[in-house]
């Protein structure tokens, strides 16, 4: 921060910073500016405050990907996903699948966030010795991944990384999967999503809608279950799970699929929904994620 800066202009230019990389990391200020909104609760006279000169950031960072004038940028970037499968109109039979694939994704997020904490607790637990824990954990992720590579033949990466390059090979070549290849691709990679989200650093984001989309694809082997339709609402539902962000949610499963994410919209909306609704559990107490200073653990971003 520049010396002088006003102690209340901080956290503005704070905000515009943290509103400027979520933009660019997701391909779209409008998906920045829902997430940064519900994740800080900003609203009323501060919401405005805030949100103009994130805006304003997020508009200058994009040139240095489009370019201005005879100047180069970096290459546009899009999180819509260029082979999508045609989405059809809306079934009785996959809003039934939506609550479905929202009950799942509660209980696979609980899940999630409940052995993240154990391992979070684990590390802290090794005091002296929390360097070596951490090495292990990273260990147990490699282990993970080798273990999904050598029993199905695919790629470890899809274990190792965030997932975010991963989701469009993935639904591209959603006919060459199995159910017990995605079943397993699912197990390993919540694994490793625990471990790095206990002891190791990065993001939530990524990890869990690619957890989601290949739980949707897994599902969309039964009947009455397209394969976009769940691979949308295994999206939308696991990250509402994971991120506590319905309105992103949404946004994220949609923007991910472009013209075809508008006919699976209404779905999406009913898996987020309902995973939001059990994961806060207004009737009892939700479990917290694991946090840490300076961020939220995860892997990937």
């Amino acid at each position: 921060v520049r010396p002088g800066l006003a102690p209340s202009a901080a956290p503005v230019v704070a905000a515009a910073g943290s509103f400027a990389a979520v933009s660019a990391l997701l391909g779209s200020p409008l998906l920045g500016a829902f997430l940064l909104m519900e994740a800080s609760g900003v609203a009323g006279a501060m919401l405005s405050l805030v949100l103009v000169p994130g805006l304003l950031a997020s508009g200058v960072g994009a040139l240095i990907f489009t370019g201005l004038g005879s100047w180069t940028g970096l290459g546009t970037y899009s999180l819509a996903l260029p082979h999508v499968p045609h989405a059809t109109q809306p079934t009785v039979a996959e809003f039934g699948w939506a609550v479905v694939l929202g009950v799942a994704a509660a209980a696979v997020g609980t899940g999630i966030r409940w052995l993240s904490l154990r391992v979070q607790e684990w590390v802290e637990r090794a005091g002296q010795r929390r360097t070596a824990a951490t090495v292990a954990a990273a260990l147990a992720v490699g282990v993970l991944a080798l273990v999904y590579a050598w029993g199905t033949g695919r790629d470890a990466s899809q274990v190792l990384y965030s997932g975010q390059n991963a989701l469009g090979p993935l639904i591209a070549q959603s006919a060459g999967y199995t159910v017990p290849v995605l079943l397993a691709l699912v197990l390993c990679k919540a694994l490793a999503y625990c471990a790095s989200l206990g002891a190791l650093r990065g993001g939530p984001i990524f990890p869990a809608m690619f957890v989601g989309a290949t739980g949707g694809l897994a599902l969309s082997h039964l009947p009455g279950l397209t394969v976009t339709a769940g691979f949308a609402m295994g999206i939308g539902a696991m990250s509402a799970a994971m991120l506590r962000l319905p309105m992103t949610s949404v946004l994220l499963a949609t923007l991910l699929l472009g013209r075809e994410g508008v006919t699976v919209m209404p779905l999406v909306i009913v898996a987020v929904v309902v995973s939001y609704v059990l994961v806060l559990r207004p009737w009892g107490r939700s479990v917290r994620a694991p946090e840490a200073a300076g961020g939220v653990k995860g892997s990937g971003a």
